[in-house]
C-alpha cells in the first residue's frame, strides 16, 4: 500500500501522455514524471525531438519512455497517438494537453482565416479528440485523469492573442465538460500557467521581462514550478478533485491590470 507521504511520487509504472512534451512545460513535466518511476509517451510534431528527449530521459532514469510524432491540430493523428499508446503499453493513466500554440500578428483584421483556424485546431480542437478518445478508454478501465494545460489569456483578455485566449477558454470549459461526462472514473483537470522563462521567453521583448516585476512574486515562473500542480493532479492525493482550474501564475490575474 502506498503511504499518504509518497502519494504525490509514487508514479511506478503508470502510463502518462504529454503532448507539446518535448519542451518547455511539457518537457520538465516528461522529466519528473519519469523521474518518480512514470512510462512517459512524449508527444509533438517533431518526432527527432521526441526520440532525443526520450532518450535523454531514459538515459537518466532508466524508465522506458515512448517518443510520438503527433500535430495535435490534426483529428487523426490524436486518433494515431491514442492507438499508439495503447498499443505499446495496452493502457495509460494521465494525458496531459499540453500543447498549444499563440502566433503573432500586427493586428485583429489581419488575423487570417488560416492563422485562427490553426491557434483554434492546436489549442482546443485537439484537446477536444484527445479527451474524447483516452478518456472514453479510461471511463471503460475504470480510472485515469486528464490535465489540460490552458493559459492566463483564458481569463485575462488581450487584443495580442485574441483567438489563442478564445481558445484557452474554451480548453475551461472542456475541462468542465469532460470532468462531468466521464465521472466518477475519470477525474478531468486544467492548470492555467502565466508568464514562465521557458525557451520561449527568449523572443520576449525587453520590456515584457521588464513588466514580471509587476507581478505579487516579481518574477516569471521557473519551469520546475509547473511540476508540483502536474503531480497534484497527476496522482491519488487530488483524488476528489474534478473540474478544476488551477492558477499558477505568480499572482498575474489577481494584479491590477
Amino acid at each position: 500500500m502506498v503511504k499518504p507521504d509518497d502519494m504525490f511520487t509514487d508514479l511506478a509504472g503508470k502510463v502518462i501522455t504529454i503532448t507539446g512534451g518535448s519542451r518547455g512545460l511539457g518537457k520538465e513535466m516528461a522529466f519528473a514524471f519519469s523521474r518518480f518511476g512514470a512510462h512517459v509517451v512524449i508527444a509533438s510534431r517533431k518526432k527527432e525531438n521526441c526520440e532525443a528527449l526520450a532518450e535523454e530521459i531514459m538515459k537518466e532514469t532508466g524508465v522506458e519512455t515512448l517518443p510520438a510524432a503527433c500535430h495535435v491540430g490534426e483529428w487523426d493523428q490524436c486518433d494515431a497517438l491514442f492507438e499508439k499508446v495503447y498499443d505499446h503499453f495496452g493502457t495509460c493513466d494521465v494525458l496531459i494537453n499540453n500543447a498549444g500554440m499563440s502566433p503573432l500578428y500586427k493586428s485583429l483584421p489581419d488575423v487570417s482565416e488560416e492563422l485562427f483556424d490553426k491557434v483554434l485546431n492546436v489549442n482546443l480542437r485537439g484537446p477536444f479528440r484527445l479527451s474524447a478518445r483516452f478518456g472514453d478508454q479510461m471511463v471503460k478501465d475504470g480510472s485515469g485523469s486528464i490535465i489540460n494545460v490552458s493559459s492566463v489569456a483564458a481569463a485575462q483578455a488581450s487584443p495580442h492573442e485574441a483567438p489563442y485566449g478564445a481558445a484557452k477558454a474554451g480548453l475551461h470549459s472542456l475541462t468542465q465538460s469532460f470532468s462531468r461526462a466521464y465521472a466518477p472514473q475519470v477525474r478531468v483537470n486544467c492548470i492555467m500557467p502565466g508568464p514562465f522563462l521557458t525557451d520561449i521567453s527568449d523572443a520576449w521583448s525587453e520590456a515584457t521581462h521588464k513588466s514580471l516585476e509587476a507581478l505579487p512574486l516579481g518574477r516569471g515562473g521557473r519551469p520546475s514550478e509547473i511540476v508540483g500542480a502536474a503531480l497534484y493532479f497527476a496522482s491519488d492525493v487530488s483524488s476528489f478533485t474534478t473540474g478544476s482550474v488551477l492558477k499558477v501564475d505568480g499572482g498575474l490575474i489577481a494584479s491590477p491590470s
